[in-house]
């Protein structure tokens, strides 16, 4: 299960994750918590399904939403720095897309954006699922988003060996 191995890396490397989440409506947050031990490594989720919303909560500015539209890179890049800087994470993931039915020329169904913030860094990335219905789009992002966060986490753990000995003393110290 995926979310049971993000669970053991995310632990292993002290990363604490938030989500900030539109189209998929909380299930990332959901599948994350619904493994045994979760709140070790899961502090809180966002769901921003209105613009409102993602301004409100989130801080994404309102003339990226009126430039860019809610379904772009640019604001699930604001989407996933608003919700590293509201909370105690040290990655957050966020998502925004059109899961169907609907869509249009330049934003068809189907296609999501992805953020994914950290201390160091911040990427962004579009992927375009198609018009699987509804549910397979929400299902197949939540997939996505996991696994962005599980690289992520891989990533870091070959450049900071130190910095998980330094925690694994914190744990065992508590």
């Amino acid at each position: 299960m995926l979310a049971q191995t993000l669970l053991n890396e995310a632990r292993e490397g002290c990363h604490v994750i938030a989500t900030a989440e539109s189209c998929t409506g909380g299930l990332v947050a959901g599948e994350i918590t619904s493994v045994a031990g979760s709140s070790d490594i899961f502090d809180r989720a966002f769901v921003t399904y209105t613009n409102r919303a993602k301004a409100q909560m989130l801080g994404v500015q309102t003339e990226t939403l009126q430039e860019f539209g809610a379904v772009s890179e640019q604001v699930a890049k604001e989407m996933a720095a608003g919700a590293l800087a509201r909370s105690q994470a040290t990655i957050a993931v966020s998502i925004t897309g059109i899961a169907g039915p609907g869509g249009s020329g330049t934003k068809p169904e189907g296609r999501v954006c992805f953020g994914l913030a950290w201390a160091n860094g911040l990427r962004t990335e579009t992927v375009d699922f198609g018009a699987l219905g509804r549910d397979r789009v929400r299902v197949a992002s939540v997939d996505h988003a996991l696994q962005m966060i599980l690289h992520s986490i891989r990533h870091d753990a070959h450049e900071s060996l130190a910095k998980r000995r330094i925690c694994a003393q914190e744990l065992r110290s508590l």
